[in-house]
């Protein structure tokens, strides 16, 4: 790959321009802004690359969807987003939010990390490959979705009915990082998502605070039905959340014992002394990749606002999202939240449903597998962090999985990211190498899936 990888480099300085032009174009999907340009952008360097590209209207954004011809004995897809986060709040930025600066090696944009920085990575590899080789030894489709921020809201609806242009014998999901020691992660999965709003209502409108003698309300009554929900030692008591979790295997605890997770530096980030319960070791690891969560996201009720506001809320709302891990199902857990706060004599406080989302996983062993741990190494160094299940949630099962296509998520981006933040970047040296590796993977991928055959 020494061709490939020196044509990268004298190519440098255009694929960070190309990097740059999409960052700067905002694509907001919560607020609608600048989505058409945005799908223009990507379908246009589709074209210009000498893919076919078109956009598929969904009932939502459309999907951008790529073909670069190859040997069709394999087909490799590759899953992006073109939307972004809002940038607020804007005054902690350090440079404009859609100035795309570079500023001592790193590159500082909203979606550089999340998650432009792959796609334009995995674009610009077809391109270094192509223009070196003269053809790919395999068949390679693009699909790049405009929901992804916003819960993927309609990309079932694209799959469903699109599933000649889904098809593919592996997928490279959208996002990857390095470590805090600097090793690349790659993962192998993503938790599930029962993401819902519990609402409590109690009186028509708010009231002068002195009625709290007589009128019930409703902030204390959505704290007590939570606090049946979950002990201080962690754990979710709703009956049955944990019936379906699948148990480890002795790979499952070996691929644990093998991946770093810096507790110190992982610390120090976020200003804290210690993780949850105290946790440290596998247990905390098996705790972030292998346990399922049920998180208070946001409580809203009465006034919070300067100085004061003595009044009794008319209405309380509580948003929640539950993480699953194989073999939960998303719905089954919404259902037993319903059947929990009716038991608990709590039949009056609403669930509104906003993301449900299945778990999803790859075998370490599949020939995707191979071949990205294989090249990971080549390019890197040294063998990344393996990551059997990333602790964050996506569509994948969608996509991949509920198809039979095994799907390894790595790329650009690094554990200062800022990923939804401000300041989010990514670094330079990390792009390039990124460009690499997803052309080390196109030459791989093939030979791996041809041993199998055999």
């Amino acid at each position: 790959m020494k061709d490939v990888f020196e044509y990268v480099e004298r190519n440098r300085e255009k694929y960070i321009r190309w990097l740059q032009d999409i960052c700067r174009q905002p694509s907001v999907a919560a607020q609608n802004r600048g989505m058409t340009e945005a799908a223009n952008m990507v379908e246009a360097l589709i074209r210009e690359l000498g893919g076919e590209a078109r956009q598929v209207e969904t009932s939502g954004f459309p999907v951008v969807y790529g073909e670069f011809q190859g040997d069709k004995k394999t087909t490799l897809s590759f899953y992006n987003h073109y939307d972004v986060q809002p940038e607020d709040p804007v005054e902690l930025w350090k440079s404009p939010p859609f100035g795309a600066e570079i500023h001592d090696g790193r590159m500082y944009a909203r979606g550089v990390a999340d998650n432009k920085g792959n796609l334009i990575a995995r674009l610009a590899a077809v391109d270094a490959y192509m223009a070196v080789r003269g053809e790919l030894p395999l068949k390679i489709k693009f699909l790049v979705e405009g929901e992804e921020e916003i819960g993927s809201l309609h990309l079932r609806e694209f799959v469903d009915h699109n599933r000649e242009l889904v098809e593919a014998d592996g997928c490279i999901w959208e996002f990857g990082y390095k470590d805090a020691d600097g090793r690349l992660q790659a993962s192998f999965g993503v938790k599930g998502m029962c993401y819902v709003e519990l609402v409590c209502r109690g009186a028509n409108t708010d009231m002068h605070s002195s009625n709290a003698a007589v009128i019930e309300n409703p902030a204390w009554r959505l704290i007590w039905a939570l606090n049946t929900m979950k002990s201080p030692d962690e754990k979710v008591l709703i009956n049955g959340f944990y019936d379906k979790v699948a148990p480890l295997t002795e790979a499952d605890r070996e691929a644990l014992a093998g991946m770093d997770y810096d507790e110190e530096k992982t610390l120090k980030k976020f200003g804290l002394d210690s993780f949850v319960l105290g946790l440290s070791g596998m247990p905390l690891k098996e705790k972030l990749i292998y346990q399922p969560t049920c998180t208070v996201c946001g409580f809203k009720s009465g006034y919070i606002g300067e100085g004061k506001k003595t009044v009794l809320p008319s209405e309380a709302s509580v948003k929640i999202d539950c993480r699953l891990v194989p073999d939960q199902d998303p719905h089954e857990i919404c259902a037993l939240i319903r059947r929990h706060l009716d038991e608990y004599g709590f039949s009056d406080i609403e669930i509104i449903q906003h993301t449900m989302t299945y778990p999803a996983r790859t075998p370490l062993d599949s020939p995707l597998s191979r071949a990205v741990l294989k090249t990971a190494a080549d390019i890197y160094g040294a063998a990344p962090t393996v990551k059997p299940m990333s602790p964050a949630t996506g569509p994948m099962f969608v996509l991949c999985q509920r198809l039979g296509i095994p799907s390894v998520s790595v790329g650009v981006g690094h554990f200062a990211s800022n990923n939804h933040a401000p300041n989010e970047n990514i670094f330079i040296d990390d792009y390039i190498a990124g460009i690499k590796h997803i052309a080390a993977i196109i030459e791989d991928f093939p030979q791996r899936m041809n041993e199998t055959a055999i």
